[in-house]
């Protein structure tokens, strides 16, 4: 096993430079170590650690922006009563990663570069519009968080880049929503995802665990911004159908996945939405 443990971002810049596909950046390590045991024989890939850096620790507010480091952990982010005051689905997706030692390890940022389709952390960030921060040797580029995934553990990073911020933008949101559906609250994989928010930029709609990525649903998003009629959940499944591709795997089915998806999303509008019937049942 070969580690490199830079001081600074220059120095990890360049490592990721001169070993590109062989380079594997780490912070938090919880989904490395997780995955360990089952590594190819012969794994001769380089972990950079990025312990070290610690201009990436922080996180801070501008104007404009709540940023966080890539080495902001889940823990930092409950421990900052002014997110819980601004940003509470922050909180809320905190909450669901695992017990308290893993959301003190675990970066924000590395549940974004995991790419999985059942990352908390990136549901929240996507239904928030954040933008990531890759930088490289040859400088700085930003990406809607929206767009960044391709396919199932496929990203628009390339291996000479490195993820070092996410920006979420401060606006007033009247509608801020997170759900989790899983075996327990937390310390569980999520079956089911759902965030939920509203805002001057419009309707932003985000399904975890529904396709092989976490995907933003601008069918559903169009929806409901034009305020179609909505009496029961079966109103929403063939937007949802356009929207995502549910599959069978070991949690849960295609068919219950797209059902309580439905559900979710039907209850939690009717909570919020005058035009949407507070009275129909389930699909």
């Amino acid at each position: 096993m070969k580690v490199l443990m830079p001081t600074t971002l220059d120095q990890a810049l360049a490592a990721l430079a001169e070993l590109r596909e062989n380079a594997v950046p780490i912070a938090g390590g919880t989904d490395l170590l997780a995955h360990w045991p089952h590594r190819p024989p012969g794994d001769d890939r380089t972990f950079v650690d990025l312990s070290g850096l610690t201009e990436l620790r922080a996180c801070h507010w501008t104007a404009d922006s709540l940023i966080l480091g890539a080495l902001t952990s889940f823990g930092d982010v409950l421990e900052t009563p002014r997110i819980q005051a601004e940003m509470p689905m922050l909180i809320e997706a905190a909450r669901s990663i695992g017990a308290v030692q893993i959301q003190s390890r675990a970066t924000w940022v590395g549940n974004i570069a995991n790419a999985s389709p059942a990352a908390d952390g990136v549901l929240a960030l996507i239904a928030l519009d954040a933008t990531i921060e890759l930088a490289s040797s040859g400088g700085i580029t930003h990406i809607p968080l929206d767009v960044f995934y391709t396919g199932y553990k496929q990203t628009r990073r390339r291996s000479d880049q490195l993820i070092t911020a996410v920006h979420i933008p401060r606006c007033e949101r009247t509608i801020e929503s997170f759900i989790k559906v899983g075996t327990r609250r937390a310390q569980a994989i999520t079956k089911v995802g759902l965030a939920i928010t509203r805002s001057d930029a419009g309707w932003r709609i985000v399904a975890g665990s529904m396709a092989p990525t976490v995907t933003r649903c601008p069918t559903i998003e169009a929806m409901l911004a034009s305020q179609v009629p909505i009496t029961s959940p079966a109103d929403l499944h063939e937007a949802i159908c356009a929207d995502l591709s549910p599959i069978d795997d070991i949690r849960s089915t295609a068919a219950y996945r797209t059902r309580v998806f439905a559900n979710l999303l039907y209850h939690e509008l009717a909570a919020h939405c005058s035009w949407v019937a507070s009275s129909g049942g389930s699909a």
